[in-house]
């Protein structure tokens, strides 16, 4: 590359690099503004957490599943009821941070207190459910049916408590928060069971019918949410967005999702034995989990103004007098942790949602797991991933590096056959075609090492982007979170010049435009790269560099000379 081509390529370099920062400037001055919810840690009272205002034209939302999931012989709570605001019962475990409104039993509130809000606020914790004037999304539960008390006309139950403050400590016995509601002669506990240890919340809903008729009903649970981006999604407009939606597993599917857009276009009704339903953002999730031997009828839809709701109704059962009988339900809230997950519900790890490459991400992440637990680094383990799959692609790889070197033996008779049939095209591409079969040669080889290396690259880009354990995950010196990008562009520097070195060891692509098009490849990658997570380039710069030397030791191996291979293309 000749001086002026140099300064030209600078220049084009450093105007991308300025027009990015140009970008990155507007998105920051245009950039919706995080909710307040999102910002700092709700209080232990009723007065940050009141139910959002319902328009006029929307009084016929409700809280309460639709009346065709389970017979009911008494209408609906009125959208007025939602409006009562009562003080909250706080509960606090090392894990959650968890407030619960006694009109309902609803969980209004929680936060995460192993995972900050941001970088900048580590102490912080990250708020999870909420319920606000800036956002909605809560946990609710009930009973319906002929006697349930939510399927009554005066609204959600409110429940009786004796605390409004508990605390458990690590390394104690399982707690149980219990709720008290008396409807006539029968007494109804909602019971939540927290364990010290665990993002696994257990409802019990125990029902002691006194009465001298039968008591009938069925449990049902869902998630109220806003369509809000989450707090966890990409802060800029520019670069990917993980799935914000709803998932569960169905008899057709083991895995199923619906952005909130699709449910305003087409509401979800599935029957199932056992099962959950999810909301699932980026690294978290909150999940309605039932037992297995429940015949559930699962629902997804729009509420109107803007909210959504994700449940399941369970089988009405009849309670004869002078009974107790119980209904349950699991609510996980929490990280997406591929191993717990999988261990609460079938398929409820598919949430931690790899893509099209979820085969090669899993087996990716349990080893970088495994390595971070030796070397206590995720960059680091990122680099021995690196040089790990180098290893075990290079007999691939070798040949094409072999390929390369029948090229670079060609390449004199490829230039004379360009002079000899310069006016003629056509001739022209069936000498070369003809030339590439006599000695072996392969034009596209050098393309293969890329082209291995794209299903791993994808692969490894969803583990740094989903995995929460990589959340915030610092390497050394300016990288301080590997799954954002590098915010001095470093890495995607360093990735671009490896890149444009490993070119610079390749032979010629015989057309001047081919040619022309390989110099801009390494800008481009640089380019583009610098929107994706630091994790991720720090891969491929370590790929590029592992690659060159792996170039060296080929080139000293095969050499360049035409005698290192016979005419006849064996080594």
């Amino acid at each position: 590359m000749n001086p002026s081509e140099i300064i030209r390529w600078s220049l084009l370099a450093g105007l991308a690099v300025f027009g990015y920062l140009l970008i990155r400037a507007w998105t920051a001055d245009h950039a919706e503004v995080m909710p307040l919810s999102e910002q700092r840690a709700p209080l232990p009272n009723a007065e940050r957490f009141v139910a959002p205002e319902i328009a006029p034209e929307d009084v016929g939302d409700t809280d309460v599943p639709d009346s065709n999931l389970v017979s009911r012989d008494r209408s609906a709570p009125t959208a007025a009821a939602a409006l009562i605001t009562e003080r909250l019962i706080h509960v606090e475990t090392p894990l959650q941070h968890v407030w619960i409104d006694p009109v309902g039993g609803d969980i209004a509130g929680l936060q995460l207190p192993k995972y900050g809000v941001s970088l900048e606020q580590p102490g912080v914790p990250l708020t999870l459910l909420d319920r606000s004037m800036e956002s909605t999304y809560v946990a609710q539960s009930g009973l319906l049916g002929r006697d349930g008390p939510d399927g009554r006309n005066e609204g959600r139950p409110k429940f009786r408590t004796d605390r409004y403050s508990y605390v458990l400590r690590e390394g104690q016995r399982p707690m149980e928060v219990v709720l008290h509601y008396e409807q006539g002669e029968t007494t109804i506990r909602k019971i939540y069971r927290f364990r010290p240890d665990e993002y696994l919340i257990d409802l019990v809903y125990e029902i002691d019918n006194r009465s001298n008729d039968d008591f009938v009903s069925a449990l049902w649970v869902q998630l109220k949410r806003d369509g809000k981006t989450a707090n966890t999604q990409t802060a800029s407009n520019w670069g990917p967005r993980s799935f914000l939606g709803v998932a569960l597993t169905t008899d057709e599917t083991n895995y199923e999702k619906m952005t909130f857009e699709d449910l305003d276009d087409d509401s979800l009704r599935e029957s199932k034995e056992g099962g959950w339903i999810a909301i699932i953002q980026r690294y978290f999730l909150a999940a309605w989990v039932s037992q297995t031997d429940r015949q559930n009828r699962y629902f997804a839809e729009p509420m109107g103004s803007g909210l959504y709701r994700a449940g399941f109704v369970g089988p009405e059962i009849t309670i004869p007098r002078n009974a107790v009988r119980t209904l349950e339900a699991q609510l996980y809230a929490g990280p997406k942790n591929q191993k717990q997950l999988g261990s609460i519900a079938t398929h409820l790890d598919r949430t931690l949602d790899y893509g099209w490459f979820w085969f090669l991400s899993e087996p990716l992440f349990l080893f970088v797991d495994w390595v971070f637990g030796l070397v206590g680094n995720w960059g680091l383990a990122i680099i021995l991933l690196t040089i790990v799959v180098k290893l075990a692609l290079f007999p691939l790889m070798a040949r094409s590096y072999k390929s390369m070197a029948k090229m670079r033996m060609v390449a004199p008779q490829l230039k004379r056959l360009q002079e000899r049939y310069a006016d003629d095209k056509q001739k022209l591409s069936q000498e070369m075609m003809g030339l590439y079969k006599k000695e072996g040669a392969n034009p596209l080889g050098g393309c293969l090492p890329m082209l291995m290396q794209m299903p791993v690259f994808f692969a490894l880009y969803w583990v740094l982007y989903e995995s929460v354990e990589l959340r915030h995950a610092p390497f050394f010196l300016w990288i301080v979170d590997l799954s954002a990008m590098d915010p001095y562009f470093v890495l995607p520097i360093l990735m671009g010049a490896s890149q444009y070195g490993m070119q610079m060891m390749n032979p010629p692509m015989p057309d001047p435009m081919q040619q022309q098009m390989m110099k801009i490849m390494p800008l481009f990658f640089c380019v583009i790269m610098a929107f994706f997570p630091a994790g991720l380039v720090l891969y491929w710069v370590v790929n590029n560099l592992f690659s060159v030397a792996q170039q060296f030791y080929n080139h000293r191996k095969y050499g360049t000379a035409a005698g290192s291979f016979g005419s006849s293309g064996r080594a």
